[in-house]
């Protein structure tokens, strides 16, 4: 690393996100760490986002909707930056208080840490189960459950590391999680920070449950291997369906009962499908991940 050359640099991915982006960046620029430089990756945004980015002292690179396929996308993009640390912090993570990159950031001080990730607490407006999930995997102490190897909305790992192992490009999501889990698999320390706070969660509705799920079973079938049965996800719809129901009597909810099983049948089935086209695509040798991109993104338009 030269002598002008920041210690982190910080890629940010963008689309359409001009409703959060100013709170986010003028959240990083807020920060007491400074030592970086921004890399914003925008996908096609045709609202006021590009407007609002180019209000910030950053590198900003377009790319067209139909070119973002994340694990390519963030390998290109830590290939045209040159910190030590890599960073990663979404267009709709905004950061809580002052200090929540130095905390990420100090997770490197032991140099047996390859990657660290922060705490996501919800939005104000997050509905309950969204709420629940969150609590779940993002404890306010302690480490993260088993399941949560990494999440990018706050995270860094070094560069060393990713040059062991960029993110994998054979399905369209959950690079996050591949990475953690070969990170895991190797021996290298991955370092939940909870003191590293960002503000991060979706509403989504049941379209964009579908999509979400669907791809992140298509990843769990390359990184996990294997496919789904219709015994497992009718467990896993009873089990999540039960903690659902529990959880909002608990917050005395009890109008809000009849979305549960529409919910996780979604979120359910969604995930076997796409768990069952991952498996489908290995055996095959099939490359195209269009299938997954087009799941996701036509039901974000």
């Amino acid at each position: 690393m030269n002598a002008t050359q920041p210690r982190v640099s910080i890629i940010m991915r963008s689309k359409n996100s001009d409703w959060v982006i100013e709170s986010a960046l003028a959240g990083l620029y807020s920060q007491t760490y400074r030592d970086f430089e921004l890399l914003v990756v925008d996908s096609g945004s045709t609202d006021r986002t590009l407007e609002i980015v180019r209000d910030y002292p950053c590198r900003l690179i377009e790319i067209e909707p139909g070119d973002y396929f994340p694990g390519a996308v963030l390998n290109s993009a830590i290939e045209q930056t040159g910190g030590e640390l890599i960073v990663f912090q979404n267009s709709d993570s905004v950061p809580l208080t002052p200090f929540s990159l130095q905390h990420l950031i100090a997770a490197f001080d032991d140099e047996s840490v390859q990657a660290a990730f922060g705490r996501q607490l919800p939005r104000p407006e997050a509905e309950d189960w969204v709420r629940r999930d969150y609590e779940l995997s993002f404890p306010s102490r302690g480490p993260a459950p088993p399941w949560l190897t990494l999440s990018l909305p706050l995270a860094g790992f070094r560069r060393s590391a990713w040059q062991q192992h960029p993110f994998y490009e054979d399905s369209w999501a959950s690079e996050d999680t591949e990475w953690g889990h070969w990170a895991n698999q190797n021996g290298l320390l991955v370092k939940y920070v909870p003191d590293a706070l960002v503000m991060h969660s979706h509403n989504y509705s049941l379209r964009q449950i579908y999509g979400r799920r669907f791809v992140e079973g298509e990843a769990d079938a390359f990184i996990y291997g294997g496919s789904d049965s219709i015994t497992n996800a009718c467990r896993r719809f009873l089990a999540s369906s039960f903690h659902d129901f529990r959880y909002e009597c608990r917050q005395r909810h009890l109008l809000d009962l009849w979305r549960v099983p529409f919910r996780r049948g979604v979120y359910q089935w969604a995930y076997y499908q796409g768990r069952r086209h991952g498996a489908k695509r290995m055996s095959a040798g099939d490359t195209d991940l269009s299938t997954g991109q087009q799941v996701v993104l036509s039901r974000y338009e």
